[in-house]
């Protein structure tokens, strides 16, 4: 089961969504973000920080917070987890040196107590970044357009719950 099929069965009635994308350093998340948004992805440099992208789609308002997965900003990850929605783990699947790490740092998330309320908490993307980094990216967004297709549409003059 997808994500945003989960994702949909959580919040159907509510219109917003905030999902964090984490991952190891290198491992595609912001090209990933930036290819399904149609940015140019021929300049991008590590992420120091985060980055956020808000998409429409059927009436669905996407908060997706890229943050930075260098060793050294790791420890900030749960900074971000209050009110999230989701979370999509980025995996470079070049990266076999590194395979042991992103799957440690995952298992740790999955136990971290702000995200045990969701109730299915991770999709993964696997990401050969120097390998296929164009036709790769094109993948990932046609497949979480994909999921997305699965949200359902809201009625029209429908008020948001509150």
């Amino acid at each position: 089961m997808g994500l945003l099929t989960i994702l949909k069965k959580m919040k159907q009635k509510e219109r917003e969504l905030r999902l964090l994308m984490l991952g190891l350093d290198n491992a595609g998340k912001t090209t990933i973000l930036k290819k399904f948004n149609g940015e140019d992805i021929d300049t991008i440099s590590p992420t120091l920080g985060f980055n956020i992208k808000t998409l429409e789609h059927r009436g669905f308002k996407l908060n997706i917070w890229d943050v930075g997965g260098q060793k050294s900003l790791r420890s900030y990850w749960r900074n971000y987890f209050e009110s999230t929605d989701g979370l999509i783990w980025v995996v470079d699947s070049a990266d076999r040196q590194r395979m042991k790490d992103c799957q440690r740092e995952l298992q740790s998330l999955l136990v971290e107590e702000d995200l045990s309320g969701l109730q299915s908490p991770s999709s993964r993307f696997t990401n050969n970044r120097e390998l296929f980094r164009r036709s790769l990216a094109a993948r990932l967004g046609r497949e979480l357009r994909r999921h997305l297709r699965l949200l359902p549409r809201p009625k029209e003059g429908g008020r948001k719950p509150g």
